[in-house]
């Protein structure tokens, strides 16, 4: 990881240039949450404009970095940021765990990208039919431990699946839903750093849920000033 340096030149919204990363680029989470959400259509439709992925991207961020979003997302081979967004290099602080599950590792790595880098939006990223969720399921289920440190992705889930009883949510999509609203709501209990970074203005936290045949992200969970403007965040806060 390295700290903020030469800064680069990525799209807007709109896809045309929004000058240097840290002047014109993505310095509010709302603006950040409208990067992402613009890639992602580019990315639906077939029209990827594949941003910051030459050379002269990879020069200008060879000294620093400045992402706009940090993505804490699962770690299945189908769900690589970059591409679901449409972004490239040194646009995104990605943090991959089986499930998204959070432990003292990630949320040091988010808590340097928001304190360190200054990036102004955080991005728990689940998606349907989950593995690591249905594992928990079914792990719970049979009262069986799964062997080696797959326990340890079991147990993080578990606590979903309990509040997922606990509203009469049975399918798995819906158990993903609150597992992604589960562990954005742990991440804020968890990091004094994020909860004050989103209470001052500074930051926010979103969960969005990816499908995996169509392509879109929908927002599913919502913290900080970006639910004032994203109605799906506000509907899920």
């Amino acid at each position: 990881m390295s700290h903020p340096g030469m800064p680069g030149t990525q799209p807007g919204p709109d896809g045309k240039p929004a000058g240097p990363v840290g002047a014109a680029g993505p310095a509010s989470p709302e603006q950040a949450l409208a990067e992402l959400r613009a890639g992602n259509r580019r990315f639906v439709t077939g029209e990827p404009r594949h941003p910051n992925q030459d050379a002269g991207r990879r020069a200008a961020v060879a000294d620093g970095q400045q992402p706009f979003a940090v993505i804490v997302g699962c770690s299945d081979s189908r769900l690589a940021a970059e591409i679901i967004f449409d972004r490239g290099l040194g646009d995104l602080f990605v943090v991959r765990t089986a499930g998204h599950t959070v432990g003292p590792e990630v949320l040091g790595s988010v808590e340097y990208a928001i304190t360190v880098l200054g990036t102004p939006l955080v991005v728990v990223l689940g998606h349907d039919s989950c593995g690591a969720v249905q594992a928990a399921r079914e792990a719970d289920a049979t009262g069986t431990q799964p062997p080696g440190h797959l326990g340890a992705v079991v147990d993080a889930v578990v606590p979903s699946l309990r509040r997922a009883d606990a509203e009469g949510v049975a399918d798995l999509d819906g158990i993903v839903d609150i597992h992604i609203a589960q562990t954005v709501e742990a991440m804020l209990d968890r990091s004094e750093a994020l909860a004050g970074a989103v209470a001052a203005g500074r930051c926010a936290v979103v969960g969005m849920s990816y499908r995996l045949a169509a392509g879109e992200v929908r927002t599913v969970a919502g913290a900080g000033d970006l639910t004032a403007a994203d109605p799906a965040a506000r509907a899920a806060a």
